[in-house]
C-alpha cells in the first residue's frame, strides 16, 4: 500500500508542477525558435458584436464606449444582439440607430450562441469583434487587434481581460495575469489556446458560429479556429475592463459555470488532433492538464500524503499542503469581511479555481447546465 500511494503521490505532484511551472519554462524556450507573425497598420471593415441579456444598466455607457474607438466610422458597424431581454436594453439601444447601431432583437431567448448566429446575416466586415456589454475597451483596440491581420494565417486575436478593484478581484487579476504571461507564449510558439469573450477579433472567413448549445463560445470558437489550420495570436494592449464579481459568491458561480463550459468544449472538441502535434502539445498542458487533470490530481496529493505518515519526509509535505490550504481559507475570510487578501489572493484564487473545476465538471456530467446562464449578482 505504502509503495503504491509513494508512485501516486510522486506522480501527481510531478503532473501539477509541470502544469504550472515546467510547460511556462519549456513553452518560453521553445518559443525562442520560433519566429513572430507580420504585422501592418491595416484598415479592415469591423462588425463589432455585443450580445445583451438585460444589460439596460451597462448598454448605454457600452455603445459610448463603442462609438468612441479610434477607427474611422465608415469601418466600423456595431450590432446589438438583445434576444429575450424584458427591460429597457432593447429600447436604449433603438436610441442610437440614427449613429449607425444596428438592434438584432426577438422575444425568445436562446442562448449567447444562438444570438450571435442571428447576428451573422447582418456583418458586412472583413473581421468580427467580439465584446460584452458590462466591459469598455481602449479607444485603440480595434487598431492594435486588426493590425494582426496583416498576417495571412493569422485567424483571430485574443486580447486580454481586466477586473475592476474590490476585495473579489484581487484574485481574479492574479489569474489574468498569470494567463496573460502563458497567452504571450502560447502566440509565440503556435497560437494562444482560448480567447475570452469581453474582447476578441475574428477573421471573418475564418469564424464558425459555435453549437447552439456550447456554453464557453469564445474558447470553442477561437481552438476550432486553430484546429482547423488558423493561428489566434495575442494582443496585450487590446484589454476590457468589467466591475469585479460582488461578492466571492457570485465569483464562485461565475467559475462553476466556466468550468462546466470548459470541461464540455475539452469533451467536444474531438477534431483537435488534426491541428497537429505542436497545438496537441499545448492545447493539453494548458487545457487539459489545468481545467481537468489538476483539479482531480490535488485531492489525491492529499489523501496519498496522509497514508505515507508518519514519514519524515511527508510529514513536512503534509504540513506545507496544509499551510497553502489553510491560507486560502484564512483570504476566503477575509474577503468575505469585505477586507483585502493581499498575499492571500494567489492561495484564495488556486483554490477557488481548482475547486470550482471540480464543481463544475460535476455539473456538466450530471447534465445540469444551460445555455441560459444567469446574470451574476451578489
Amino acid at each position: 500500500m505504502a509503495a503504491v500511494a509513494s508512485v501516486l503521490f510522486w506522480a501527481a505532484l510531478t503532473v501539477i508542477a509541470y502544469t504550472y511551472v515546467g510547460y511556462p519554462i519549456r513553452l518560453a524556450l521553445l518559443s525562442r525558435l520560433r519566429r513572430g507573425h507580420r504585422t501592418a497598420d491595416v484598415i479592415s471593415a469591423v462588425d463589432v458584436i455585443i450580445a445583451a441579456y438585460n444589460e439596460q444598466d451597462h448598454i448605454a455607457q457600452k455603445l459610448e464606449n463603442t462609438l468612441a474607438l479610434d477607427y474611422p466610422a465608415n469601418m466600423l458597424r456595431i450590432i446589438v444582439v438583445t434576444d429575450g431581454s424584458t427591460d429597457a436594453t432593447p429600447d436604449i439601444v433603438r436610441r442610437y440607430a440614427e449613429r449607425g447601431v444596428i438592434l438584432v432583437h426577438q422575444l425568445l431567448r436562446q442562448g449567447k450562441t444562438a444570438a450571435l448566429a442571428r447576428a451573422l446575416p447582418h456583418l458586412q466586415g472583413e473581421a468580427i469583434l467580439f465584446t460584452d456589454a458590462n466591459c469598455a475597451l481602449p479607444a485603440q483596440t480595434v487598431r492594435r487587434m486588426v493590425r494582426h491581420l496583416a498576417e495571412p494565417k493569422v485567424g483571430g486575436v485574443s486580447g486580454v481581460k481586466r477586473v475592476g478593484q474590490a476585495g473579489t478581484s484581487e484574485g481574479e487579476n492574479l489569474y489574468w495575469l498569470y494567463e496573460g504571461w502563458l497567452k504571450t507564449l502560447d502566440s509565440r510558439f503556435g497560437s494562444v489556446m482560448g480567447a475570452p469573450g469581453e474582447v476578441w477579433l475574428a477573421r471573418r472567413e475564418a469564424y464558425r458560429v459555435p453549437p447552439p448549445d456550447i456554453l464557453l463560445d469564445d474558447f470553442y470558437a477561437s481552438i476550432e479556429m486553430v484546429a482547423r489550420g488558423w493561428r489566434v495570436v495575442y494582443e496585450p494592449e487590446a484589454w476590457s475592463l468589467e466591475p469585479a464579481s460582488p461578492t466571492l459568491g457570485a465569483e464562485w458561480r461565475r467559475r462553476v459555470r466556466n468550468a462546466a463550459g470548459g470541461w464540455q468544449a475539452v469533451l467536444r472538441l474531438t477534431n483537435i488532433w488534426r491541428g497537429g502535434v505542436r497545438l496537441l502539445f499545448q492545447y493539453l498542458s494548458h487545457r487539459v492538464l489545468r481545467w481537468m487533470v489538476v483539479p482531480l490530481l490535488l485531492p489525491l496529493v492529499l489523501v496519498t500524503n496522509l497514508l505515507l505518515l508518519p514519514d519524515p519526509q511527508y510529514v513536512w509535505l503534509l504540513g506545507a499542503q496544509m499551510l497553502f490550504y489553510g491560507a486560502g481559507l484564512a483570504g476566503w475570510i477575509l474577503v468575505r469581511k469585505g477586507r483585502r487578501a493581499g498575499l492571500l489572493a494567489a492561495p484564495l484564487a488556486v483554490c477557488m479555481f481548482n475547486a470550482a473545476a471540480l464543481a463544475g465538471g460535476w455539473r456538466y456530467l450530471r447534465g445540469r447546465h444551460t445555455v441560459l446562464w444567469s446574470k451574476v449578482r451578489p
